[in-house]
């Protein structure tokens, strides 16, 4: 699933952008208080170390000029408790190009979002351990920071998380050297790349980051913090597509979660080798291209995997966006308080039982905590 400007609706295969336009008020003064992301609930600190990586052997797709294809990756990870420096949210000219491309210059202050507090320590000192790791990828135009809260409370919670931005796919990700163009943006405009293409690049950005993470040669400091043998994979919107073609083409990725991405093209017959799978839909007018895609791709995943409904929701009610513009008080969306837990909650139950063989009723059954969930289990 793709987006568009808030100021612009929706057509048949988009899905509203940050954030969304189902929003029940129009702006409005933003509050004087700082903006926080929820506390994580997991027993461990978390850790942020940032890395930028290019992949030799890649012309970037959408800007072969460019050269090779770049990724910008934040490593969450757990950690000692008080060690390191309070982490930011985003930089201010990322928060300032977001804060544009979505049609609320004006209304929202740069500064006022990229202070948002986070609950992850730039440079801290990692926990002991091994731990599965989780690979996050974003909505398309919008950066990776939009899935802080969740990398957090991952982390928390005892995963090694990497949040993807991949190249010319943002608009509003700083790559070394600025802010690159959301080149991929216009190609999908004009009609010149479809969403399943970069769906497939994505999934070989991310199969490039696991040899990276967990190869021989491993390029980040902590690596010996991730356990190779449990690794999975989320993403919102096309990111949730990314991660279908991802397990497709990569045995390493054991378990995939989607947050109200279609799938182009739908699983095939012969499924993903019974790999376990977590599908979370808004019940949105405006993203009639998701249930469809789902439908017909539900019967080939033979392995686990449940359906999940949110009522009420938006396509945004999965990132971290109809949250912050809601307590900003820029735009008031119902159920944007409750977001960031319906998320956290469900994708780490998830994880936990496939990654860790944890037991989770919440994931077998209708839950009084979230009664806005529909379930559906086959």
């Amino acid at each position: 699933m793709l987006i568009i400007p808030l100021s612009v609706s929706a057509p048949a295969v988009a899905a509203p952008a940050a954030p969304p336009p189902t929003a029940s008020s129009a702006p409005t003064t933003q509050r004087a208080n700082g903006l926080s992301l929820p506390r994580p609930t997991g027993p461990y600190a978390v850790g942020r170390d940032t890395l930028h990586l290019t992949d030799p052997r890649r012309s970037d797709p959408w800007a072969p000029q460019s050269g090779p294809r770049q990724l910008m990756v934040d490593l969450y990870y757990p950690a000692v408790a008080d060690s390191g420096t309070p982490a930011p949210y985003m930089s201010t000219a990322e928060a300032t190009a977001l804060i544009n491309y979505a049609g609320l210059s004006g209304a929202l202050a740069p500064t006022t979002l990229a202070d948002t507090r986070t609950w992850s320590r730039a440079n801290a000192a990692p926990a002991r351990g091994r731990y599965p790791l989780v690979v996050l990828s974003p909505g398309f135009t919008v950066p990776r920071y939009t899935l802080t809260a969740l990398a957090e409370e991952l982390s928390s919670r005892g995963f090694v998380v990497a949040t993807v931005d991949h190249a010319h796919e943002s608009a509003a990700t700083r790559f070394p050297g600025g802010i690159l163009a959301c080149t991929a943006c216009g190609a999908y405009d004009a009609g010149t790349i479809t969403q399943a293409q970069i769906a497939a690049g994505r999934a070989q950005d991310v199969s490039f980051l696991l040899t990276e993470l967990t190869g021989p040669h491993p390029v980040w400091r902590y690596a010996p913090l991730i356990n190779p043998a449990r690794i999975g994979m989320a993403g919102h919107s096309i990111g949730g597509d990314a991660t279908l073609a991802t397990m497709l083409a990569d045995r390493r990725v054991l378990a995939g979660a989607d947050l109200d991405g279609s799938i182009t093209p739908p699983v095939p017959a012969t499924g993903i080798d019974g790999r376990p799978v977590l599908l979370i839909a808004a019940v949105d007018p405006s993203s009639p291209d998701i249930v469809p895609s789902w439908t017909s791709s539900w019967p080939n995943l033979n392995g686990w995997k449940r359906w999940f409904t949110v009522a009420g929701a938006d396509h945004y009610t999965f990132t971290d966006l109809d949250y912050l513009v809601n307590e900003s008080g820029v735009l008031s969306i119902p159920n944007a308080p409750r977001s960031i837990a319906i998320t956290t909650s469900y994708v780490s139950a998830f994880f936990e039982r496939q990654l860790k063989g944890a037991c989770r009723p919440l994931l077998n059954s209708p839950s009084r905590d979230f009664p806005e969930v529909t379930f559906t289990s086959s």
